[in-house]
């Protein structure tokens, strides 16, 4: 090996190392200093969206999203005019801070395990405001409702609908 190869070698080569690895490190920070600022803006458009999630308990009454039930919906005319939300049904175990176990029915076929995404506190009706549907009789395996009067009677679909009391 020639001298000069051997000073390039020795010295020469460690000072361009130098100056590549003080070079990649400056471009890294750069990197790290714009992704930094662009993640905080990401974040500040993301929260924006964001609520509070609320703190339930073991023993609430929510309301539960029907936006999953659709299916179980099929017996109602249009989609538009059934209702956003059913129940209440009262919380059975916190299973984490986003998921509650529910009581529900065994109509609804669904897990009882909900993201809080899909339920609501549940707030009680106004005296009058909502008709409380009384409880039917069951006769021979069937259940039947005493009628007080008949309030009003209309065909629908060659079907007669009578309003009762």
């Amino acid at each position: 090996m020639s001298k000069s190869v051997k000073y390039f070698w020795s010295y020469g080569l460690n000072e361009v190392c130098d100056k590549f690895v003080t070079k990649m490190k400056e471009i890294q920070e750069e990197a790290k200093a714009a992704l930094g600022t662009v993640q905080e803006e990401m974040k500040k458009y993301a929260d924006r969206k964001r609520e509070d999630v609320d703190e339930y308990k073991v023993g609430d009454l929510v309301m539960l999203s029907t936006k999953d039930l659709k299916y179980q919906m099929v017996r109602r005319r249009t989609e538009k005019l059934t209702e956003r939300f059913v129940g209440p049904y009262r919380i059975k175990k916190i299973v984490s801070s986003n998921a509650v176990e529910l009581e529900l029915p065994s109509t609804i076929k669904i897990h009882s395990v909900v993201n809080v995404s899909r339920i609501r506190r549940y707030v009680e009706q106004v005296k009058g405001q909502r008709k409380e549907q009384p409880a039917p009789v069951v006769i021979e395996g069937e259940e039947e409702w005493e009628v007080e009067r008949i309030l009003n009677k209309q065909r629908i679909r060659g079907k007669d609908k009578y309003l009762v009391q």
